[in-house]
């Protein structure tokens, strides 16, 4: 469950520039830490501890180590990440260099289905107990 609460703002840009807009902001970022997850990963299968927590480390060193090289990492049932470099347009094919046409590199990572699936059941709620006062 993600609970907002109603946040407000002067617009700075457009045809509203001026107005109040109102907007739902998360009251809270809910995480699941390291430990939460080495914990739950333990109680559902025969594994130690320290056995989650190395094979959690291996995987981010292996993972990093991929992505440094350009390759694309397949993470089975979570997803995929990999490197994007965007480039500027330039005016001639001389311009076009690693240094003025590349931006700087993103990491990109594309869910699979059943991620996807999980993120549109979430439940989400608007406190209006907050709500500020509208504006005349």
């Amino acid at each position: 469950m993600i609970d907002f609460e109603i946040k407000s703002r002067v617009l700075t840009i457009g045809n509203r520039k001026g107005q109040t807009g109102y907007y739902a902001y998360p009251k809270t970022v809910q995480k699941l830490t390291n430990k939460m997850l080495v914990e739950r990963i333990v109680r559902e299968t025969s594994l130690s501890a320290g056995d989650v927590s190395n094979a959690l480390i291996s995987l981010s060193n292996i993972v990093c180590e991929s992505l440094q090289q350009g390759m694309s990492v397949d993470l089975a049932e979570l997803g995929s990440l990999r490197v994007i470099v965007s480039s500027k347009v330039m005016d001639t094919p001389d311009a076009v260099t690693a240094k003025d046409a590349l931006k700087t590199p993103k990491i990109s990572f594309t869910p699979k289905q059943k991620m996807r699936e999980a993120a549109l059941k979430v439940e989400v709620s608007i406190d209006r107990g907050t709500a500020p006062a509208q504006e005349p």
